[in-house]
């Protein structure tokens, strides 16, 4: 259960920070939190990662509710036990349903979390795309952990 409770508490965040933008910020407004490398910029995507399958929204909604039910699947059958798997798939399903809300309210996804790395201009994200990325990294550590464990169990068979 606290599990679900990670995910609720990601959702939570993107959200709030999500309505403080729109309600706070116009359209390309931008602040300047640390010059050359952090800004708040409002921003809107319509697409995926990068603004891919722009106006696909459909393609989305599927996409999310097959994610979500194998997030939760899994998390019942297969992390117990577990725990960086399990919040890996926490940060995973928070995620993605706080950007599915976005888009089943919005039509769009709020974005705002705007980075410049070494002069590279990143992508504008949001706290879902950061949970996100979070929970895949966090999922190939338990992949790798897990990896070592299965070679380590076998040398000691040998």
């Amino acid at each position: 259960m606290r599990y679900y409770i990670i995910a609720l508490f990601v959702i939570g965040l993107d959200q709030f920070t999500k309505w403080l933008i729109v309600r706070n910020m116009e359209l390309g407004e931008s602040i300047k939190v640390i010059d050359d490398i952090f800004y708040i910029t409002s921003h809107r995507n319509k697409g995926a990662a990068w603004g891919i399958l722009e106006g696909q929204m459909w393609l989305f909604y599927i996409i999310t509710i097959i994610v979500a039910a194998g997030i939760v699947y899994y998390m019942e059958k297969h992390a117990k036990g577990k725990p960086l798997f399990q919040i890996s798939l926490s940060f995973i399903l928070g995620g993605a349903i706080g950007n599915f809300i976005d888009r089943l309210v919005r039509k769009e996804v709020v974005d705002f979390l705007d980075t410049y790395i070494f002069t590279y201009d990143f992508p504008i994200f949001n706290i879902a795309d950061s949970a996100l990325t979070i929970g895949v990294a966090l999922m190939f550590i338990q992949m790798m952990k897990e990896s070592r464990e299965e070679k380590e169990k076998l040398n000691e068979q040998n």
